[in-house]
């Protein structure tokens, strides 16, 4: 069995360096990085979510830090830079200040009062609010803004072993597509479809299963449809959207099913063959034009034109895409408005879709990297129509 990709110690090191030097080159004093991605990006450390103050401390000049309650030293001082000995564990008490520590950590690398007179910090965009309003009061005098603008230049092109990870993921999801197409479907709720989904996913060697849309019918009209209790019955489709992550990196595919029940009589009328049939060329046109100095709006224009120009406009309301790494939804947006060229290394949704309201939709999706010279599409499962028994 071929081994698992994984992140090398020394990449965390490198990205905590390359992100103080972003903060000390745009004149902020610190960036501070609670739990979620950012930190698991920087530290490797996928800290626990507790009310206690978990964060890594990142000033412009001076020695970085992760500071954590002591309860969870162990597992801080286990993630790769720690481990290393290139990041100190700072541990708190269970009665202690973390947030007064943190304030004193930057205000003393920034050379400034306690006050935090005309510092400028920046914040993960994720960090509770019980933690920054605590920091804004140590810190009155500073100015907290979003850190996704810095350390988002770091986290949005992949670098090798992101994208072999992604690879991975994105071909154990298109297994179990293709296991889900070829099983049972007729007669059981849309809610057990997406459990099975579920227990595939980690059985595919997914860590965790995130998500499994299964709008059968007249829900698969509707993009974000919760799988109910709705029985599937044949003679309609299925838009089978699933997703979970391997090592933090995510997959995310999204095909149509049209199940017939065994019966040719119960296939795809000739309004869904046609609505599917100009969905597939416009993802197919959309993939092609996703390659390096392509503004993600010129991707997003490609498919709207193809839908829109056979009279769907109405039906396609939703981007066209979302970038994908350790956060299943992330920078770049392929959508109207985003002119920021793509650049190599970037990972990206195509998804185009077609809705029809209370009738029925359709949807295909893809997750493709920006290579040097044109789009990857990292899934490989097949983009037709799939007209099976269920």
């Amino acid at each position: 069995m071929t081994a698992r990709p994984t992140i090398p110690s020394a990449r965390y090191t490198e990205r905590i360096r390359a992100a103080q030097a972003i903060a000390k080159a745009d004149g902020f004093a610190a960036i501070l990085v609670g739990v979620g991605a950012d930190m698991r990006y920087l530290a490797g450390y996928p800290a626990m979510p507790l009310e206690r103050l978990t964060m890594l401390v990142i000033p412009a000049d001076g020695e970085v830090s992760l500071v954590a309650p002591r309860l969870e030293a162990t597992p801080a001082r286990k993630c790769p830079p720690a481990a290393a000995g290139d990041l100190p564990v700072v541990t708190w008490e269970e009665t202690g200040d973390p947030h007064g520590m943190v304030a004193a950590m930057v205000a003393g690398a920034a050379g400034a009062s306690a006050a935090g007179d005309a510092l400028v910090i920046a914040v993960s965009d994720d960090l509770p609010a019980r933690h920054l309003l605590r920091l804004q009061a140590r810190l009155p005098g500073a100015r907290f803004l979003l850190g996704s603008p810095l350390i988002g230049r770091l986290r949005i092109v992949k670098d090798a072993d992101e994208i072999a990870l992604l690879t991975e993921a994105a071909h154990a999801a298109d297994r179990v597509v293709a296991q889900i197409a070829g099983g049972r479907l007729v007669g059981r709720t849309e809610a057990d479809v997406a459990r099975e989904v579920r227990d595939r996913l980690l059985a595919e060697g997914h860590d965790e299963a995130h998500f499994a849309i299964v709008g059968s019918g007249p829900n698969s009209s509707s993009p974000h449809h919760e799988a109910s209790e709705r029985v599937i019955q044949a003679g309609e489709p299925i838009v089978l959207d699933i997703g979970g992550t391997i090592s933090g990196y995510g997959s995310d595919i999204t095909r149509t099913l049209w199940v017939t029940g065994g019966d040719p009589e119960r296939g795809p009328d000739e309004r869904f063959r046609h609505l599917f049939g100009v969905l597939h060329a416009a993802q197919a046109a959309a993939t092609r034009a996703a390659g390096p100095g392509v503004a993600p709006e010129a991707v997003d224009a490609t498919a709207r034109r193809i839908i829109d120009g056979e009279g769907y406009a109405e039906a396609f309301f939703h981007r066209t895409g979302h970038g994908i790494g350790l956060e299943g939804h992330e920078d770049p947006y392929i959508v109207e408005g985003n002119a920021n060229p793509l650049r190599e290394g970037m990972a990206f949704s195509i998804e185009p879709g077609i809705y029809l309201v209370g009738e029925y939709g359709a949807r295909i999706e893809d997750i493709v990297v920006c290579g040097p010279s044109g789009p990857i599409p990292l899934n490989e499962a097949a983009r037709e129509l799939y007209v099976v028994d269920g």
